[in-house]
């Protein structure tokens, strides 16, 4: 048994000489145990494969010199006396490249014709060949860099259509062997394994183009590695340039982060399923009554009742508890009550928010990201960019002219920018949340909240009043670090007209002042943006196929 990490490795090459090779391409619970042999910085891919190698070394690792940190990744194996087998790769695909690599190809020959004590044979190399069709239709592609098998598996196990594999462990297509004698098969092999369509550690990666061409592409799940720059770029580059979803989803190649990754698969899901099925009349089936959409929030459950007709009859806001169940019953019963009908009257429930899962009287369950574009969407058709700050995390959402999310980013992994900085910040100050709402406004000084960590920034609070700073100005100062920790999720570039902001943070209006001087531009706010999430849940209520 062989490990390889790379489709450009000679894979038949090795089963001709009867090895097996098998991709590395373990997700780790942690790559602690690489400190010892590398630092913090480096590829999150590389420390697993060090973390691993530690203690299963048995089998010979085959490392493609593809970049810096592989290269290192094999001295240090080396310097611990492990087997490994380097694979000089030419990052050209031209004759030269082609010539270069057949080179190489000869000597791995001659190295495994050494260590297998078997000369090459020409009949067995072209029997270890197979071709793996790929269905046809519509599907998902995942693209960047190489992705773990317990995420590729999760993002399988949730999408409506097929997925491909396409990072750089994906799509290994080679055509027919030609020759019968080592040099020209050798020739043949070096310009089938460089004219895949090629890894962004290549030259030339004009070959790319056709993995986002196709008119079967419904959606793209763009992956990157932390501390891995190479797929970053082309990222760039497809954002805003690409005529399907696209979602970035980043790794350290540990298991740790794959639960965070549940919201953002379901809202990308949610854009890119199939069209719905429509009754004779072409129109959706939708049943006479009343429809329910609750937003359940980690600071307030907000619950929104419609008639069929997307009037609005009544909403409710109350704080959402420890009890996620109670919560949702009691906002729901005050809606009721406003809109003076009963529970029996209610044909569909849809929820979102955090709890979401968590309230069991539901007929369906929508990310947060989808019911906040449709909510901004039906109160404004204008709204082409949604921020919303919640009370746990933040998002931009990208909207096109139907209203339909075809981006979005959201930071859910640290309390800045979010309702929580708020209320931390607000405790450190002796305030409500509603004094912070307006003593921001008249400053005298600007000042610069330079911590972006909310743990941090806390103690800077308590140092500036102990310099003996203004409440207001220091008030401000945290606005403003709201609004660049929001709009650096997205950039400036990214943002169109016109700009919504949603959630219960969106009533202070220190924090809305300061988005707009960060934008440029006026924001709009709706009357009541903290139930914004729970109308588009309404809506997807009445929406919802019979």
């Amino acid at each position: 048994m062989i490990r390889y990490i790379c489709k450009y490795t000679p894979l038949e090459l090795f089963e001709s000489f009867g090895l097996e090779p098998e991709i590395f391409n373990a997700m780790l619970p942690d790559s602690d145990a690489a400190d010892d042999l590398t630092h913090r910085n480096m590829c999150g891919f590389s420390r697993v494969l060090l973390a691993d190698r530690i203690v299963n070394n048995s089998d010979m690792l085959v490392l493609t010199d593809c970049c810096d940190s592989i290269r290192r990744a094999a001295d240090v194996l080396e310097s611990a006396g492990q087997k490994i087998m380097r694979i000089a790769l030419p990052h050209r695909q031209d004759e030269k490249g082609q010539k270069l690599y057949k080179e190489e190809l000869l000597r791995i020959v001659r190295q495994l014709e050494e260590l297998t004590e078997t000369q090459f044979d020409p009949e067995t190399f072209l029997s270890a060949f197979s071709r793996d069709e790929q269905s046809s239709g519509p599907y998902i592609a995942v693209l960047g860099a190489r992705i773990g098998n317990e995420i590729f598996n999760k993002i399988q196990s949730v999408s409506p259509y097929p997925v491909r594999n396409q990072t750089c462990i994906g799509n290994r297509r080679l055509g027919t062997p030609i020759g019968n004698n080592l040099d020209r098969l050798m020739e043949w092999y070096a310009y089938e394994l460089l004219s895949q369509p090629s890894c962004m550690r290549m030259t030339d990666i004009s070959s790319r183009r056709s993995l986002t061409e196709d008119l079967d592409l419904r959606g793209v799940i763009y992956n990157t590695v932390a501390f891995c720059d190479f797929y970053g770029f082309e990222y760039a580059l497809l954002r805003g340039n690409l005529h399907v979803p696209l979602l970035k989803i980043e790794t350290d190649y540990t298991i740790q982060g794959i639960g965070q990754l549940q919201t953002r698969l379901q809202a990308f899901f949610e854009n890119v399923k199939p069209t719905r099925k429509m009754n004779h009349t072409g129109k959706n089936q939708r049943t006479s009554g009343y429809y329910a959409g609750i937003d359940s929030g980690s600071t307030t459950t907000n619950a929104v009742i419609m008639d069929n007709k997307k009037q609005i009859l009544a909403s409710s806001t109350i704080p959402t508890g420890v009890q996620i169940m109670e919560s949702a019953n009691r906002a729901l019963e005050e809606a009721l009550l406003k809109a003076d009908i009963n529970r029996k009257q209610i044909s569909r429930t849809v929820t979102t928010g955090y709890g979401r899962a968590g309230i069991s009287f539901r007929e369906k369950e929508v990310t947060e990201i989808t019911c906040h574009a449709k909510g901004a969407f039906f109160l404004n058709p204008a709204v082409r960019t949604v921020i919303d700050i919640g009370g746990q995390d933040s998002k931009v959402i990208r909207l096109d002219e139907n209203g339909t999310v075809y981006d979005f980013v959201m930071n859910d992994k640290c309390a800045a920018g979010t309702g929580r900085f708020l209320e931390l910040m607000s405790q450190s100050l002796g305030l409500t949340m509603e004094e912070m709402g307006t003593r921001g406004i008249d400053t005298k000084e600007d000042i610069v909240i330079s911590s972006m960590c909310s743990v941090f920034a806390q103690s800077e609070v308590v140092s500036l009043i102990a310099s003996g700073k203004r409440v207001e100005d220091i008030i401000h100062g945290l606005n403003r670090s709201i609004a660049a920790k929001v709009l650096s999720l997205a950039g400036r570039k990214v943002l169109e007209r016109e700009w919504m902001m949603t959630g219960g943070v969106a009533r202070n209006i220190g924090v809305v002042n300061a988005v707009e001087e960060k934008l440029g531009g006026k924001v709009i706010v709706p009357n009541e943006p903290e139930i914004c999430g729970a109308i588009g849940a309404a809506l997807i209520a009445i929406d919802i196929d019979e």
